[in-house]
Parts: C-alpha cells; sequence; structure tokens
C-alpha cells in the first residue's frame, strides 16, 4: 500500500510516545488521522500539530485533517463510538494503529491485590483492546472491500522475557502472536503485522534503569520505529509478520524461517492433497531418454538419445513416472565427464552408457508392489540421474510428492534447496547480517538472495547485464552490483568496508579470489559450485588459491563446501518450505523464459546456460502438452 494524501488512519495511544510519533510521521504523508486516546489535552495538542502539517497537503476541506476521539479503549462501547466516527468522517478505515499501551502499575511479585486495577487492568490495555481494536478495522475494511494494514504495536518483551514486569511482557506476547495469526486476512488485502521495537526514549521507556538502556546499546530513534512500520504498511508481501527492532541489530523479522522451521510441522506423504487433477496417462511400449555414451566436458559430444522400451511390471517399492519437466544444472557438464562418480577415468569409463539428467517433476504413472503412500496420479519430483527422460523408475523413497509438476517446482529442486539447506547449515545464517551472493541471477542465486533478505538480512549481490540487475532489484536486493558496469572489488571496499558476513559463491576462480579478500571478521563463505571451471569462458578466470589458510586463520573464517547430495534426508521439509513460501507470495521463482522443447533441445539448454544469457531457472519441457504459457516470476 503507497502512503500517499487522501487516505485515512486510526491510531490508539496517538497521544504520546510511538503513537505520537507514528501520527505526526503520518501526517507528514498527508494521511488523515483519528487519535484516540484517554488524555484529552494532550490528544487535542496532538491534532493540532496535524492541522498545521496539513496545511501543505489540503485546503478547504469537508471534514477536519485531524481529529481528536478520548476514549479508554478497555470500554467496548466507547471503542466502538471511536471507530464509527472515524468511518462517518473520512468514509472508511485504510490504516488502523493499536498503540495504546501501559505498564503493570503495581510489581507482580507484590502485588497482594485482585489485579482488578493492576495486572487485569494492564492485561486489558495491551491485549484486550489490541484485539477488539483489530476486530473493528477488519470488519470496516471487509465491508468496504478496500485492503487496509493494520500495526499492532508489541515490544521486544514480547519475544524474549522481561523478568521485570512479566505482565507487560506476556500481554506483549499475547499481542505478537494475535497478529501473526491473522495472515490469512491477506487473502482480502488486509495485513495485519506486529510492530516490536526494543527501547524507545517516551515517558515509558525513561522510567527503565538507565544503567540497562545503556547495556542494550541505547534508546532507539523514533525514525527507525517509523521506518518500520512504513514498511509493514508499504510491503503488500508483510501479512503476519512480527519487526524486531534494535540498536543492536536493527530491523529484522522474528522468528527467523530457520527458527520457525522448529515448530512447523512438516507434511506428511500419507495426508498430502493436492489440487492438481492428472490427466489419464497412456503408457507406451517405448520412450526416448538421453545417455552418455563418452566422457567430456562438451556435453553436446557426450551424450545421445536412444529409445528404449518401457519395462512391466513395476519393480517392488518403486515408481514409474511420467515425466513432464527436467532441470537444467551447470554440473551436468561435470556428470557427462565422469567427474562426480570418483575413482579414475577407467572405472568411470566402464559405467558408460548413463543416464543423464539430475532433476525433473512429472506424474506417477505405475507404482509397485509395497508402495502405499505414493498413488497413480500423484504429482512428484525426483533428483536421481535419469531427468533427461520421457520415463524414469525410482525407488518411492526417491520420490518427492509436491502439489503441482509445474516448471517453478523444478527450479525449487536443485537449486532451491541448494540455497535453503546450505545457508541454513553450511552458512548457519542469523539476521542482520549483510549477505553476498555470486552468479545471483541464476537458478540458484535467486532463492539465496530472497531466503537471506526474508531471513532480515542486508543482502548484496552480483550478476552480469541489465536483464539479470533488474530482475535482482525485483527480488528485493539492496546492493546489486553488474560487473559489465562496476568494478566487484572496488564496491565491496567502498560500501562495506568491514567485509561481509556471509558469502554465497558458485563461480570460483577469481571470484572466488575476491570474496576470500571481502569475507568480515568470523565471516562464512559457502562454496556451493565453481562455474568458471566447468566448461568455457563466463568472464571468471579459474585461478589457484594462494594464502587460503593464512586468510581464513588472519580472521577466524570459515570456508564451507557445499554437496546436496550429503543433505538428501532433508530434502522434503525444505522443498515444502519453499513451495508453502512460493504460494502465499514470498518467494518468487524465475523460471527463464527461453523455450527448450524434447529431449533433442537438451544440450542447447546446457550450452544456453553456460553462455551466461539465462536470467532464472533454464527448463526443458518434455512434454510440450503440458507447457506453460508463459513463464513466471
Amino acid at each position: 500500500m503507497e502512503i500517499k494524501p487522501g487516505l485515512s488512519a486510526l491510531v490508539t495511544g496517538g497521544a504520546s510516545g510511538i503513537g505520537k510519533g507514528l501520527v505526526l510521521a503520518l501526517a507528514e504523508k498527508g494521511i488523515f488521522i483519528t487519535i484516540v486516546d484517554f488524555s484529552e489535552e494532550k490528544g487535542r495538542e496532538v491534532a493540532t500539530l496535524v492541522e498545521k502539517i496539513h496545511t501543505k497537503f489540503h485546503s478547504k476541506l469537508k471534514h477536519p485533517s485531524a481529529m481528536f476521539v478520548k476514549c479508554d479503549v478497555t470500554k467496548a462501547r466507547d471503542l466502538a463510538a471511536a471507530f464509527e466516527k472515524h468511518c462517518l468522517t473520512y468514509g472508511g478505515l485504510d490504516i488502523c494503529i493499536n498503540s495504546a499501551g501501559i505498564g503493570n502499575p503495581i510489581p507482580f511479585y507484590k502485588d497482594q491485590t485482585d489485579g482488578t486495577l493492576s495486572w487485569r487492568h494492564t492485561v486489558n490495555v495491551n491485549l484486550t483492546a489490541v484485539i477488539d481494536c483489530t476486530r473493528h478495522a477488519i470488519k470496516i475494511m471487509e465491508a468496504a472491500k478496500r485492503p487496509g494494514a493494520i500495526i499492532n504495536v508489541g515490544s521486544a518483551s514480547g519475544l524474549y522475557p522481561m523478568y521485570a514486569d512479566p505482565i507487560y511482557s506476556g500481554s506483549k506476547a499475547g499481542v505478537v502472536m494475535f497478529s501473526r495469526a491473522l495472515r490469512l486476512y491477506k487473502r482480502q488485502g488486509i495485513r495485519v503485522n506486529a510492530l516490536c521495537p526494543e527501547f524507545v526514549e517516551t515517558d515509558m521507556g525513561l522510567k527503565m534503569d538507565r544503567n540497562f538502556i545503556t547495556l542494550m546499546g541505547g534508546f532507539i530513534p523514533m525514525e527507525t520505529v517509523v521506518k518500520g512500520a512504513f514498511e509493514l504498511i508499504t510491503d503488500e508481501s508483510k501479512a503476519g509478520h512480527c519487526l524486531w527492532i534494535t540498536i543492536r541489530r536493527g530491523m529484522e523479522y522474528w522468528p527467523t524461517p530457520s527458527e520457525e522451521a522448529k515448530y512447523m510441522i512438516g507434511s506428511s506423504r500419507f495426508k498430502r492433497r493436492s489440487e492438481f487433477k492428472a490427466p489419464s496417462i497412456k503408457l507406451p511400449e517405448s520412450f526416448e531418454k538421453m545417455l552418455v555414451q563418452t566422457l567430456t566436458h562438451n556435453f553436446r559430444n557426450a551424450t545421445s538419445i536412444v529409445k528404449t522400451s518401457l519395462r512391466f511390471p513395476v519393480k517392488p517399492n518403486h515408481v514409474l513416472v511420467k515425466i513432464i519437466y527436467a532441470g537444467v544444472n551447470a554440473s551436468d557438464v561435470n556428470f557427462s565427464s565422469g567427474r562426480y562418480f570418483g575413482g579414475n577415468n577407467s572405472d568411470t569409463a566402464a559405467r558408460l552408457p548413463f543416464d543423464a539428467g539430475f532433476e525433473a517433476v512429472g506424474i506417477i504413472a505405475a507404482v509397485g508392489d509395497s508402495v502405499t503412500d505414493l498413488k497413480v496420479g500423484m504429482p512428484c519430483a525426483f533428483m536421481t540421474f535419469g531427468g533427461y527422460a520421457e520415463f524414469i523408475m525410482i525407488p518411492s523413497k526417491h520420490a518427492l510428492p509436491v502439489p503441482k509438476p509445474d516448471p517453478e517446482v523444478v527450479a525449487m529442486l536443485t537449486s532451491g534447496l541448494t540455497a535453503s539447506i546450505a545457508l541454513e547449515k553450511a552458512g548457519q545464517m542469523e539476521s542482520g547480517k549483510v549477505v553476498l551472493v555470486t552468479a545471483a541471477a541464476g537458478g540458484t542465486g535467486q532463492f539465496a538472495v530472497q531466503l537471506a533478505k526474508l531471513a532480515g538480512n542486508t543482502v548484496v549481490a552480483t550478476c552480469g547485464g541489465g536483464a539479470k540487475a533488474k530482475l535482482l532489484k525485483e527480488l528485493g536486493v539492496d546492493r546489486v552490483i553488474d560487473y559489465h558496469s562496476e568494478d566487484i572489488k572496488t564496491v565491496l571496499r567502498k560500501e562495506y568496508p568491514k567485509g561481509i558476513d556471509i558469502i554465497y559463491e558458485s563461480v570460483g576462480g577469481d571470484m572466488l579470489s575476491l570474496c576470500l579478500n571481502a569475507l568480515a571478521v568470523h565471516g562464512r563463505l559457502i562454496v556451493i559450485g565453481m562455474i568458471s571451471q566447468y566448461q568455457g569462458d563466463n568472464g571468471w578466470t579459474p585461478s589457484n588459491y594462494p594464502g587460503l589458510c593464512e586468510k581464513i586463520l588472519a580472521k577466524s573464517q570459515t570456508v564451507a563446501g557445499f554437496f546436496l547430495v550429503q543433505y538428501s534426508h532433508m530434502w522434503q521439509e525444505h522443498l515444502d518450505r519453499l513451495f508453502n513460501l512460493h504460494s502465499i507470495g514470498k518467494l518468487k521463482v524465475g523460471v527463464d523464459p527461453k523455450r527448450f522443447i524434447g529431449l533433442h533441445s537438451v544440450a542447447d539448454a546446457v550450452e544456453y546456460l553456460h553462455s551466461g544469457k539465462s536470467v532464472g531457472k533454464v527448463v526443458v519441457s518434455v512434454d510440450p502438452t503440458f507447457l506453460h504459457q508463459a513463464a513466471k516470476l
């Protein structure tokens, strides 16, 4: 939602503290405001300030640009009247900020009363009134069928306990969880979020022990609180989010994806449901597949397409999959040269010919005996050798059920899972860090930048070319470095003098050397590939890495290699998470728009990927009857 003149907002607790700061900031944007507060003197004073600010936006209005309503938010009838008066005056409600809050007047540890004038009242102001206000706001927005933004002001003490005031801490924790649980209203364009600053220099904040405030890094400037609130209002992807603001770590969303995963229930292969309706599959007597016939990095010369019989019955504990889309990877050329089999060349040559392709999505066409959790017609993905084929028989344990057999799902396999698992395990990614992703517009880079951003980090990305830079900006990257027009080393030295905390690196060669030099103290560099040394010239010269040990020892840095195959036990969990993020609009999946149709186009697709021209995941449509009309982003 764009914050622009003419919109209206209702702010409880708007006469002082954070509420007042947000009222004045909204006034500077030309927003009509109703200030709801118990203090008539302070409330009318703030309303007068808003009127003065509005003189530069409005003239000859039919209604006041600001209105004060005296109200005790714990009285349901008075609160309902305040919302009704706002709607009658301004014709609707676009923004609601529930900021009214108090500390517990009697320390809980010493309270010998029944709580009526102490902790019960605190809970009623801090939590019950927030629920009531949110309910009124949603009702108004639903009736008007207009989008709206609701911000419930919580507190950092609602995320972590404040021992000095457990009632305040508990009530604010209720605000946080209540707000996060209302994510489903996003479907109607109504977004509810929680804003959780630490200590702000307000009347309430000044009551805290000064030494403790200093220990926590000092007071948060009101400007930072306003910035956070405006982000929650304007960012359409933010619904059911909690923005935590501290001096020590800045602004970050809580919990991080890795924390959230600890309590999210993984989907069951037995209970999975899909809206996808599979067409009837006619099983042919034979099908085509691609084989590696000779060992070479030249994928086209290494492979050929052969016709083979479709053998029945399906083996026990196996499934037959009709492949719809297959994914293209930089490592296809390593596979065609035999690099992934280990041993010497003669041992690898003895395996010839072998199936090509790493990943695909399709529909289960038949199941073998003892397979009880997978049914004919179910969409599934897999990451085993043999993805470049029309059909494949795989062990049922390797089938990864998915809701739809779309090209976006292919992108989530090797590319998406590598980013998701590598950042969590090898990168040990937290919030509040600076994360650099190289070759960021590629298949896996697009996931890495978004996941790092979702975790609350500052994201820097490198790419080559204007189209790729444009894509990365659309994905929310904070700083895009197009090495066709800027020198990466110069930019990193000038703009990030303290270094980069986490680097997700897939280029190798000179780029890896550059990344090592840019790594911060205690930084972590994740090596997920080295495309510059796979095939051809991608703009980066292959090189050795002299002084590697000295570099990482000097700054207690970590260089971690990551190979997806060794994390197969985590594939389904992370694939479900990626699809969920995509389905609720938090994760965009870029599929390169260039079409490659049929197995005979696979070699073209591999060469296109290594040309450096691709933007997003390169996918081959094995069965063109399922071809999307246009690539999605």
